[in-house]
């Protein structure tokens, strides 16, 4: 297990984050995605810290709290030392049916921050993410909110989910303006199938030194090699049945499952480790959030960090999954081509 730096901070977590979204679905689309109760969360985040994994990410909304409760008590179960391991948290979403239930105004978190830290059983949070755009809080109130938690010792480090990159600089250059905590990582969708972040995302946050976690690497289940066209959704119990998300152009998904599938049995592996493993390749990600229904799973997604792809094969991922050129894009291109550095001793410009 490698690991690596959270944004410009000195904090270091595992290549490889567990998610917990799968803990204690009951109803609705929190169902679908898991069901995992007390025992088997157990089981899981053991097996996690195990294998050199210290980064665990939830929500406030997944299953409204009732992840980060089994999150708290299964590190409480395995005495686990709050030094040894990383914890992440989300807040925005719905948690109750008032009007101010939700957001990511400075009262909504200052609740939020309270019952999460109650329902993990710890005094900090390592790190806490917005995880959503609110459309109607100030930006400069949310950072505001975020930089008294820093500073009271409540959170230690900031991050965003879900943001588009003009939104972000908005964020750090207000920051930076007021001398308060600033976003350290983005917590971003992101797969082989899905690379929609590399146009604006990925360049601003290797400019602002800002780190990368993946959020459903494996584009919900629909690289796990399961799925192919004709498939009807996939497998019987299979999450895609009742919860399709994230949306994902097909037709480029089962191309790139194509290529993907004879690369794993070259190597004699899963499909899913070849998703992972293009994604591991990626100097600009810092963490892959993995969630799983069992140990098995869990043991397959982190193999996928002993895997070697050779640089053929990674190009053969990068060609069948490349972004369909876009404007302003290919005209950056086609001008500033030749204003790019060159090899010393070449004609320049």
């Amino acid at each position: 297990m490698r690991y690596n730096q959270l944004g410009r901070t000195g904090l270091f977590v595992s290549e490889l984050c567990l998610g917990t979204m799968t803990f204690g679905g009951t109803e609705g689309h929190w169902a679908a995605i898991g069901q995992l109760d007390q025992d088997a969360a157990d089981a899981l985040v053991r097996r996690a810290l195990d294998t050199g994994i210290n980064f665990i990410d939830t929500a406030d909304v997944y299953s409204r709290g009732v992840s980060e409760q089994i999150l708290g008590q299964a590190l409480q179960n395995l005495e686990v030392k709050r030094s040894d391991v990383v914890i992440a948290t989300k807040f925005t979403g719905t948690m109750a049916g008032g009007p101010n239930d939700r957001g990511a105004s400075r009262g909504h978190i200052m609740d939020s921050v309270e019952a999460s830290l109650e329902r993990l059983q710890t005094d900090h949070i390592d790190l806490y993410q917005v995880h959503a755009t609110d459309p109607v809080t100030p930006i400069d109130e949310t950072l505001r909110a975020l930089d008294d938690l820093v500073s009271s010792g409540l959170v230690r480090y900031i991050g965003v989910s879900n943001w588009s990159a003009w939104r972000i600089m908005k964020a750090l250059g207000l920051s930076d303006k007021q001398d308060w905590a600033r976003f350290e990582t983005v917590q971003a969708y992101y797969t082989i199938a899905g690379r929609d972040l590399e146009r604006d995302l990925v360049p601003m946050m290797r400019d602002q030194q800002m780190g990368l976690l993946v959020w459903s690497p494996l584009a919900g289940g629909l690289l796990s090699g399961k799925y192919g066209p004709g498939t009807n959704g996939g497998p019987e119990g299979s999450r895609r049945l009742t919860f399709d998300f994230p949306p994902v152009n097909q037709d480029r998904a089962w191309a790139c499952v194509e290529v993907m599938r004879g690369i794993a049995e070259r190597h004699g592996v899963s499909v899913a480790r070849v998703a992972l493993g293009w994604l591991l390749a990626k100097p600009h990600v810092t963490s892959i959030i993995i969630g799983a229904k069992n140990v098995e799973q869990l043991d397959d997604n982190i193999a996928a960090t002993t895997l070697s792809l050779s640089a053929d094969e990674l190009k053969a991922l990068d060609e069948v999954s490349a972004l369909p050129p876009e404007y302003p894009a290919w005209m950056e291109a086609r001008q500033g081509a030749d204003r790019r550095p060159k090899p010393f001793g070449e004609d320049r410009a």
